[in-house]
């Protein structure tokens, strides 16, 4: 009597998923990002100036990453919530999983190829108003974990980005750029920070492409 191939089959796909092997990525989803109505509102209430102290910047002003809950800091934290299948040590370092960059869709198994982008750069958000905060109102800002401000990417792409804004950078995902838009956006609105004229119009632009 022949056996079907079929339970052989469902095993094995079912050790895989346990394994974390065929399991899919998570999407990197912030808390807090607005409806395209909420964000243009934001956007239009958005105070533009130009950009100023770019000679002052120090990253250690903007303290990070923080003690967020027991062993795990921030970076830890976002590891986790952005991943899928996340397997930690007992200091909280992440050892296993499966991390989806939607920047640029890459799929990493290695937390070391995983960075944490601050959506809006801690060097825009001092040129846009920054400097004038306390030392623990940035600390505050570099941990957020509130508001759609901290997202787990490929590190390449994250150190392409840099400092930049929406008007010399995004996503090379599209479809991601009104997403994108809407996280500046809510940043931006929520600590009460400047934009420049260009880089008002580039978010203009990526908002004009959401569906809601």
């Amino acid at each position: 009597m022949r056996l079907s191939p079929r339970p052989l089959i469902a095993g094995l796909t079912a050790g895989l998923i346990t394994l974390g092997l065929l399991a899919s990525p998570a999407q990197a989803a912030p808390t807090g990002i607005p409806s395209k109505a909420t964000a243009q509102t934001y956007l239009n209430a958005l105070t533009v100036a130009a950009e100023a102290n770019a000679s002052t910047y120090d990253r250690d002003l903007f303290p990070h990453w923080i003690t967020i809950s027991g062993t795990c800091n921030t970076r830890e934290t976002v590891l986790k919530r952005d991943g899928t299948n996340v397997v930690t040590s007992s200091a909280c370092a992440a050892t296993s999983g499966t991390w989806y960059s939607p920047y640029d869709g890459a799929t990493w198994t290695a937390a070391s190829d995983v960075d944490i982008d601050h959506v809006v750069p801690l060097a825009e958000a001092w040129r846009s108003g920054a400097n004038a905060w306390t030392t623990s109102k940035r600390q505050s800002f570099a941990n957020d974990l509130t508001r759609p401000q901290l997202i787990a990417v490929t590190d390449n792409v994250n150190q392409s980005k840099s400092d930049q804004d929406p008007s010399t950078w995004q996503p090379s995902v599209s479809s991601y750029r009104c997403t994108y838009a809407k996280m500046w956006i809510a940043v931006k609105y929520y600590w009460a920070l400047k934009l420049q004229s260009s880089e008002k119009t580039a978010l203009q632009t990526m908002l004009n492409t959401c569906s809601s």
